[in-house]
């Protein structure tokens, strides 16, 4: 049925088959001889290897040989170099046509995999590479596991894309570490902007049962194997807690879930539910059901949705849309820092670790100046003492950034970016500055988030040089970069731009010189229009609830509050003189921010009496309904405009500035194929943002 159904050459032709590679190994110790089976799909570790039909039947066809062996005392699976597994074929799970193929290649991996765990002899798993999804799985159906402390990447990360992990993970990892435990694999980690574990973290959470370097990871692990054979090594796990411990995590998840999606992600709930069933059912019971998660959530919109992230997210970030040529792009070899705030430490800070050059900050003062060369310096501190820098980098790091309070220590810089106070002013009094000491090919970036920089450049005599560098706070953390054409700059000042992006491991959206961009164009379009309920006489706490079915990172007021009144104003301010009619000025937020507000809530999460009174007064409130379906037609018109007047090539860019630049969910695919979904996209322009089934279900 599997042959038949699953692994016929028109459906799989495209896929990358992983192959099962046996070979014998006399284990040392005398133990014996052991099966060693090698996950290999040909290609180097840039094309990590993946299971579709074709791969899971070949490797059943393997275990078919091995267990039928009477030579062998021992069965072991290991990766290619670098790579373990890094699960499901998503290529090949998005064509999937119907609910009973989405539930065969469930069982398909279920019954394949279940078999290591079910041989006349123990197997062994060594995890010697990235694993995650299917590739954790496969090692959790063996009798014992090791690592090797050179692992990457180490996850779940089913959920996060919309998926439960549906071939033992939602039953086997609870029962052998504990449900807290393994709801933090499971569930904690997908939500927080999928956050991998390391080999040693995921050694400590006991999933692997020993963990040896990289270097000799291999010929460690067959040795560790032939001890536990002989009964030198006995491995013992704690005892799971199956009771009280095992609810209370459980709660504890559910809460913490529901206050940060309110129920936007089925795939998330699935995979606690599973979870939370598998204290109680038997191994059989706990693959049917992840069986049949699979099979509803395979044929959805949210996990079509999230392969369309996940694509854009490892393939177009990668590949900018309009980025020109890599060959333009000039050698960077020392960094300039206008200013020395936090942002420009921060910017500092990050300079130095990833390009390795010097960088040397300028302010008005000495006190400005040695807080901020501090402020990188004790960064710096705090990586050493978490052992994440070697005594030796760290020095060499801190002497890489230094501080100078006249601007000619640039003249030998080839990229120099200003993170001074947001007035275009102060920002073209700075860049004229700085133009009398660099050389005719030193790049100007601005970290601007909403003036224009074609303004920006006007008075310089090289404003060909001048570039948008956007940055998101923190500057450490979110991965993208928005960079700005001005309307003069050119081909080799936007090249040197995308190749030091790429070199700050940020993934790069080219940008066109317009009103705040995008990602604070979107969010201040979205944050506008809700102001605007509460001004008119919507309760906050209504306003701010009405965007949870979006499942945001955090409600519009509370982004707010992060982000800081005065700045939201600000750039409020900047798109309402651009746009007026689509940003009005809220005359509440303003006397907000002048009475010295930094949010609607006090610091216990109460809303704090005086801002409610300066909100107070309007006569005409909506319900949570009538705000979400005002600020969705608000977003639908803004992007559509966006597009039109080509502030980014497609509908893509927008996706991948809002899931990189703002946290925006992978089940939504972003803002447009949940407007389209939504239906709010036609009702609003006219006319979908992207084809159907492009992230849905085909039509």
């Amino acid at each position: 049925m599997w042959r038949s159904l699953l692994a016929s050459e028109d459906r799989n032709a495209d896929e990358v088959v992983t192959h099962a590679f046996v070979r014998d190994v006399e284990l040392p110790l005398g133990a014996g001889r052991a099966a060693l089976i090698t996950l290999d799909n040909g290609h180097d570790h840039t094309k990590p290897n993946t299971f579709g039909p074709r791969g899971l039947l070949e490797l059943n066809d393997a275990i078919d040989r091995v267990a039928a062996r009477d030579d062998i005392v021992a069965v072991a699976v290991t990766g290619k170099p670098f790579i373990f597994a890094v699960g499901a074929d998503l290529k090949g799970v998005s064509s999937l046509e119907n609910k009973e193929e989405a539930r065969l290649i469930g069982r398909l991996g279920h019954d394949v995999f279940r078999r290591l765990g079910e041989l006349r002899v123990p197997s062994f798993a060594y995890y010697n590479g990235a694993a995650m999804g299917g590739g954790v799985e496969i090692g959790l159906h063996c009798t014992y596991r090791t690592i090797s402390s050179g692992v990457p990447a180490f996850a779940l990360p089913e959920a996060f894309l919309g998926l439960v992990p549906g071939w033992g993970g939602t039953y086997l990892l609870p029962n052998l570490i504990g449900a807290e435990k393994a709801l933090k694999v499971v569930i904690d980690n997908p939500l927080a902007q999928n956050r991998m574990l390391k080999g040693r973290q995921a050694y400590e959470l006991g999933i692997a049962d020993a963990i040896f370097d990289s270097a000799d990871f291999l010929e460690e692990s067959l040795a560790w194997t032939a001890r536990v054979l002989n009964g030198e090594i006995t491995v013992t796990r704690p005892e799971v807690d199956k009771g009280k411990a095992w609810d209370d995590a459980v709660a504890m998840a559910r809460w913490n879930l529901e206050g940060k999606l309110h129920g936007a992600a089925p795939s998330f709930t699935r995979a606690l539910d599973l979870v939370a069933a598998a204290k109680d059912r038997s191994r059989d019971e706990g693959f049917a059901a992840e069986d049949e998660a699979l099979a509803d959530l395979i044929m959805s919109d949210e996990l079509r949705a999230g392969l369309y992230a996940f694509d854009l997210t490892q393939k177009r970030a990668k590949r900018p849309a309009g980025a020109p040529d890599k060959s333009l792009a000039r050698k960077v070899t020392k960094v300039g820092v206008v200013g020395a705030g936090l942002m420009a430490s921060q910017l500092a800070l990050l300079f130095a670790r990833r390009l390795e050059v010097p960088v040397v900050l300028t302010d008005l003062d000495q006190a400005r100046l040695d807080k901020g060369v501090g402020y990188a310096h004790g960064e710096i501190d705090k990586l050493l003492g978490k052992g994440r820098l070697s005594p030796d980098k760290a020095n060499r790091l801190k002497a890489l950034i230094t501080g100078s309070l006249t601007k000619d220590a640039f003249a030998d810089a080839d990229f120099v970016i200003e993170a001074v106070f947001e007035e275009m002013s102060v920002k073209q009094k700075v860049f004229a500055e700085v133009e009398e000491h660099v050389s005719a090919d030193c790049v100007l970036a601005t970290n601007t988030s909403s003036l224009s920089v074609t303004e920006m450049a006007a008075g310089l005599r090289h404003p060909e040089r001048v570039v948008g560098f956007h940055f998101f706070n923190p500057v450490a953390v979110l991965p993208l970069l928005e960079i700005v054409r001005g309307e003069r700059t050119d081909d080799a000042a936007l090249a040197t731009a995308f190749a030091t992006g790429r070199a700050l491991k940020k993934s790069c959206v080219l940008v066109k010189d317009a009103p705040a961009f995008v990602v604070n164009r979107v969010l201040l379009r979205l944050l506008a229009e809700i102001v605007a309920t509460v001004d008119e006489g919507t309760p906050i706490e209504v306003a701010e609830r009405a965007a949870a079915p979006l499942g945001l990172p955090m409600p519009p007021f509370v982004l707010m509050g992060l982000v800081g009144p005065a700045i939201a104003l600000h750039v409020n301010e900047t798109l309402h003189g651009a746009f007026p009619d689509r940003f009005p000025l809220s005359d509440n937020l303003a006397k907000m921010v002048a009475a010295g507000k930094r949010g609607v809530y006090l610091p216990d999460f109460s809303l704090d009496p005086e801002v409610v009174a300066i909100f107070g007064g309007g006569t005409s409130p909506s319900t949570e309904e009538q705000v979400l379906d005002r600020a969705l037609a608000a977003l639908a018109d803004e992007i559509r405009i966006m597009l039109d007047e080509g502030v980014v090539a497609a509908p893509e860019d927008i996706d991948l500035c809002m899931i990189l630049g703002a946290g925006w969910p992978f089940h939504l695919g972003g803002i447009t194929p949940y407007l389209d979904r939504s239906g709010i996209a036609e009702k609003t322009t006219g006319r979908r943002f992207l084809a159907p089934g492009t992230a849905s279900l085909p039509a």
